[in-house]
């Protein structure tokens, strides 16, 4: 066979097993993206428990029950600011936070969360606000 003839089939070939590869690739990156917001959101629903008039020992468990299988999939920065608001929780002995210092490490997680699953972020800790609703 003439070299003439191979090319065109080896291109063929290998634009083929690109095409797969790439488009395989996007896809699963596109399913890894989606298990994360949910989980994520899952997460940021049971931060509820740790603010406000919504605080309960109930929904922190299932917080913290979220947390640990976070450690699979979450990415090292949310899984840092999660650390930092566990670390507040434990250095304030059931007691309630500084105000401020509480909204920074939920605000924390929020935006680590958004970095992960966006890529970047212009907003602040402090651009977080979650208000009670009674």
């Amino acid at each position: 066979m003439e070299a003439n003839a191979i090319l065109p089939i080896f291109t063929a070939i290998a634009g083929s097993y690109l095409t797969y590869f790439f488009a395989s690739r996007s896809k699963r990156e596109e399913s890894i993206l989606k298990y994360k917001e949910e989980k994520y959101a899952n997460l940021l629903i049971l931060l509820q428990g740790f603010v406000g008039s919504t605080a309960t020992s109930e929904t922190k468990r299932k917080f913290f029950e979220e947390q640990y299988k976070s450690w699979i999939y979450s990415s090292d920065e949310v899984i840092e600011a999660i650390n930092e608001m566990v670390k507040l929780v434990i250095d304030t002995k059931g007691n309630a936070p500084d105000p401020q210092q509480g909204r920074k490490v939920v605000g924390n997680i929020v935006l680590a969360m958004r970095k992960d699953l966006n890529g970047k972020t212009k907003l602040k800790f402090s651009d977080f606000v979650y208000i009670d609703v009674i």
